[in-house]
């Protein structure tokens, strides 16, 4: 099927059904076509209405609008909130012109989209933000397509609602085809203020955990592994002042989980066909949280990650971190409905929608998931894996690499780093590595840094992570993905910029190599036009999506010439990945973990490209 864009709105027709919809009349009632009946294969069921390219303006304030079932005052996008479906194709030169009718500066950034730097909507770093009262005029082509979203960049305004779907239309036929499609945007609304979440953090650590192992955990515990195992991995945890069940730094007990802006007991509701192949554009745009998203009794097929297309992948499950977004296509051949079923990785909640040929149908819930623990592999060790080795990386296609020297290695941005220490270090064998001489910031990086004696962070790129069990059902891992086609630059990197991701719980404190941002001297350098490998190194008991803004990252997950291109690189507790990136963007760029309180809290840098 096409992805032709649809025709343009006339101004009258989309004036009258956006005034008949705050009347409370529906399309059916006048006579208009339901979302499923649109021949172009496009959704038309997004709930917070569709904004068309090339010319699109923005007006942002604050209003009041019900959320599950309350009064609340989100920062909303020409009304809504979360923001309307931006609907763009590659190829144009567009405009998109953003009215602040806040009281405070604000900014949007295109998250995953390649242009020019003012135009990325990052304040102190090449943009001033928007002031009050004022209008600012993002211009740039578009050279690419897929599923991507928006988000304000400053300080905690996308906690509140100022974030929403972007989808880019390709300007060729995509290698895949599908009749109809709809846009799943997850996101996580609490009714605290965003600086009374960041003060409980910092004041409180596991705040928000309400999800502590009892006497009846300890004894099931027992009973599987052993007094003597049980009691180690408890006196482990004890000795890091931290719980096995830290899984989230905020969760259900505060959040509401959103599907499109709508609770789980809105019954959210994608109408279908029986018999077509429906694409599901899902992106996660929530501040905190990782989802875990299935539709029980329907196989899902990833094509796209990233908004970048891969080799198909049939799973039942995939986990979606933080920035991140996933195409997926399923084809429900039964005249009955199906819950999508997004649950929160903590297990504290979930967000849910409808799947259904007709509205009002709904299909039951799963069966909740209990929260699991944390165990060795939060901290690099996991059962068959060889860390003498690295087992399961694939350092084959690490072309050019001297592991024995680390020449080229920038050792220039990485302040405090006792790289001297490191000369001649043997990667293919880790076992000595001590990591606590890392820098001399142990009061900064403390607790949640992995101890000593434990094995060092490895590959863990065929895992899905804490709490999937990949013998219940098929699970996405990072391993699956393979781009369609090589991509352009195929040069192998001319040197390797390695940085670890630290930080401590007790006191919420979150950087790289040990530093904040505001301890660091300058920005990282990347040469223009220079391919260079970066190793990003998880030395936390917490996951982090991390996310380089104007370039791709090309993740190496083993998959030779056909790694896949990402935005957002889901780094694992306890876990080092490394990413090709060819540094084609001249000027100051971001690069921060997207989870909020952790770059608000210092895991933020500036990558320059001079």
């Amino acid at each position: 099927m096409s992805t032709t864009l649809l025709p343009p709105h006339r101004l009258s027709r989309r004036g009258f059904i956006k005034g008949s919809a705050a009347l409370g009349i529906g399309t059916a009632a006048l006579g208009l076509a339901p979302a499923w009946a649109n021949p172009w294969g496009q959704t038309s069921s997004y709930p917070k209405g569709v904004e068309s390219g090339p010319d699109i303006s923005l007006a942002i304030r604050r209003q009041s609008v019900p959320i599950a079932g309350q009064s609340a005052r989100p920062i909303t996008l020409n009304g809504t909130s979360p923001g309307p479906l931006i609907r763009l194709k590659e190829g144009q030169d567009v405009t998109l012109r953003v009215t602040n009718l806040l009281d405070e500066p604000t900014s949007i950034h295109w998250h995953g989209i390649l242009l020019p730097p003012e135009m990325d909507g990052v304040p102190g770093v090449s943009f001033a933000g928007i002031m009050p009262g004022e209008t600012f005029n993002y211009r740039f082509p578009l050279r690419q397509s897929g599923t991507y979203w928006y988000h304000s960049h400053s300080g905690l305004q996308e906690q509140i609602g100022h974030v929403g779907p972007l989808v880019i239309d390709a300007e060729q036929r995509e290698p895949f085809r599908y009749d109809r499609e709809h846009v799943l945007l997850l996101t996580d609304w609490s009714f605290e203020d965003p600086s009374t979440i960041f003060h409980n953090l910092k004041t409180g650590e596991g705040y928000y955990n309400f999800q502590e192992r009892t006497l009846g955990d300890f004894i099931a515990d027992v009973d599987r592994q052993g007094l003597a195992s049980t009691w180690e991995a408890r006196a482990m945890w004890g000795r890091m002042r931290m719980s096995s069940r830290d899984i989230a730094d905020v969760t259900g007990a505060t959040y509401t989980y959103l599907l499109n802006g709508h609770s789980p007991n809105d019954n959210w509701t994608a109408l279908f066909r029986p018999g077509e192949t429906q694409r599901l554009r899902v992106i996660n745009g929530s501040a905190m949280s990782y989802f875990d998203v299935r539709i029980p009794g329907l196989e899902m097929t990833v094509v796209a990650a990233d908004g970048q297309p891969v080799r198909p992948v049939p799973v039942e499950e995939f986990r979606i971190g933080v920035a991140e977004t996933y195409d997926v296509l399923v084809t429900p051949k039964d005249d009955v409905a199906y819950t999508i079923f997004a649950e929160s990785m903590d297990r504290s909640g979930f967000a849910r929608g409808t799947l259904a040929p007709r509205m009002g149908m709904v299909a039951p819930l799963p069966e909740r998931r209990r929260i699991a623990d944390r165990g060795m592999e939060a901290m690099g060790a996991h059962e068959g894996m060889d860390h003498g080795s690295m087992a399961g990386m694939d350092h084959g296609s690490m072309a050019g690499m001297d592991h024995g020297s680390m020449a080229g290695m920038d050792h220039s941005n990485m302040g405090g780093m006792d790289h001297g220490s490191m000369t001649g270090m043997d990667h293919s064998n880790m076992a000595g590595m001590d990591h606590a001489q890392m820098d001399s910031t142990e009061s900064a990086t403390g607790t949640a840094m992995l101890p000593v004696g434990v094995a060092q962070p490895g590959s863990r790129l065929d895992q899905p992570g804490i709490g999937l069990d990949a013998r219940e059902r098929r699970v996405l891992v990072y391993q699956d993905l393979k781009a369609i086609a090589p991509w352009p630059d195929r040069r192998p990197p001319g040197r390797e910029l390695e940085l670890h991701l630290t930080g401590n719980m007790e006191r919420y404190m979150w950087s790289f190599d040990g530093k904040k941002f505001s301890e660091v001297s300058g920005p990282i350098h990347f040469d223009k036009g220079e391919r260079l490998r970066l190793i990003l190194v998880n030395r936390t008991m917490m996951e982090h999506p991390i996310h380089l803004h104007g370039m791709w990252m090309e993740l190496e997950n083993g998959a030779g010439e056909l790694i896949p291109r990402k935005h957002t690189l889901n780094v694992k507790p306890g876990e080092r990945l490394s990413a090709l990136i060819t540094a084609d963007a001249e000027g100051s760029w971001a690069f921060h973990c997207h989870l909020l309180y952790h770059m608000d809290a210092g895991m933020f840098r500036v990558v320059k490209v001079a």
